[in-house]
């Protein structure tokens, strides 16, 4: 036999089918190999998906913690913030203060120099100008003669028997007191009766 024929009975014998025994060998161990597979498959996927579960759990409660914790910082930066403007504006309302403080003394001598017999006009329009000044300000004028006594906003310096009517009244300011927007400048210093 050539060559050619030999290669010719190899090829013709290759697509030759299979006796019927070695498909249903083959089908059997196939079985047997799906069998084993399908059971771990299951076990396996029960297995991975609690994996999952318990990782979705996991971010679950991470993610509530984080939106806790910004909840907490956001409250707590806007409590900052408020606190920030209300000691902001209380800083500048402080240092107005301070500037009045330095100022009352002159407008003292001011009303005093207006209340003389021999003042002339110009002293009155500026005492005038520099009361108009301090009440587009906000600063007003505390303790008045027939007021009641009030220690936060009045220094009493003298006091007087009265008729016995059981309030204190103030009756003479010595000095003027004022105010700024409920804040205290300068106590009144006063002469009280009862």
């Amino acid at each position: 036999m050539s060559k050619e024929q030999k290669t010719t009975k190899t090829q013709a014998a290759e697509q030759e089918p299979a006796p019927e025994t070695r498909p249903a060998e083959e089908a059997a161990q196939a079985a047997e190999q799906a069998a084993p597979v399908e059971e771990k498959e299951p076990k396996k996927d029960k297995k991975k998906t609690a994996q999952l579960e318990e990782r979705i759990r996991t971010l679950e409660t991470e993610a509530a913690q984080k939106d806790e914790r910004y909840l907490r910082v956001l409250a707590e930066y806007d409590n900052f913030r408020k606190r920030s403007q209300k000691e902001r504006s209380s800083v500048y309302q402080d240092a107005q203060i301070a500037v009045f403080e330095v100022i009352l003394p002159v407008l003292d001598n001011l009303e005093r120099a207006a209340a003389a017999e021999t003042a002339d006009e110009g002293v009155r329009m500026i005492l005038r100008q520099f009361q108009d000044i301090l009440k587009k300000c906000g600063v007003e004028e505390c303790g008045k003669e027939g007021e009641p006594f009030d220690p936060n906003f009045h220094n009493a310096v003298l006091h007087a028997e009265g008729e016995g009517s059981g309030e204190t009244v103030i009756a003479q300011v010595l000095q003027k007191g004022y105010t700024m927007s409920g804040k205290l400048i300068r106590p009144a210093m006063v002469k009280t009766t009862d």
